[in-house]
């Protein structure tokens, strides 16, 4: 199994996807590169963590390539904007890739410069070591799996997702 941090604004949504998504075992939503320990929704909020919403996203390279991984992802955010996705506005709903893995910064830093193409714009989202990731509250873990009529800046592409999935 691999393990990959992803940011791409509300949390929610991101964990939502990917947790729908074949080849992916399992789903964490928490606060990824916090300068404080354990930082709270609320605080996150504030700006004065430097943390970032993020899902923990572990997934079988055999059923998912990392590559395949990484287009879902960025068929769900702009990669472009800085600290917003959709109405989501503040440094905590950056995008960002956060790896583990020394290795992944290479492979993750070529994938940057061939999607870069794709786009008029210079990418943003950041790509970084993970430094560290807490939990958010359980409340916000399957946050729209509880709450389906949550708000999310993705809500079509997971629609579109789930009945793709459904399909197979």
């Amino acid at each position: 199994m691999k393990v990959i941090y992803l940011a791409g604004g509300c949390f929610w949504g991101v964990e939502n996807y990917f947790y729908n998504l074949k080849g992916v075992v399992d789903t964490k939503v928490g606060y990824a590169n916090s300068a404080i320990i354990n930082p709270s929704y609320d605080s996150v909020c504030t700006g004065k963590t430097q943390a970032t919403e993020a899902c923990r996203v572990t997934f079988d390279e055999s059923l998912i390539s990392f590559d395949k991984l990484l287009n879902h992802f960025f068929s769900l955010i702009d990669p472009t904007v800085i600290n917003r996705q959709g109405n989501d506005i503040g440094s905590q709903y950056r995008t960002g890739i956060y790896y583990i893995e020394s290795l992944d910064e290479e492979f993750l830093s070529n994938y940057i410069k061939n999607k870069q193409k794709e786009f008029k714009e210079k990418i943003v989202t950041e790509v970084l070591k993970l430094n560290n990731f807490y939990l958010a509250e359980e409340y916000h873990q399957d946050y729209l799996i509880k709450n389906p009529n949550g708000y999310c800046h993705c809500l079509l592409e997971i629609n579109e997702l789930k009945q793709s999935e459904d399909s197979k």
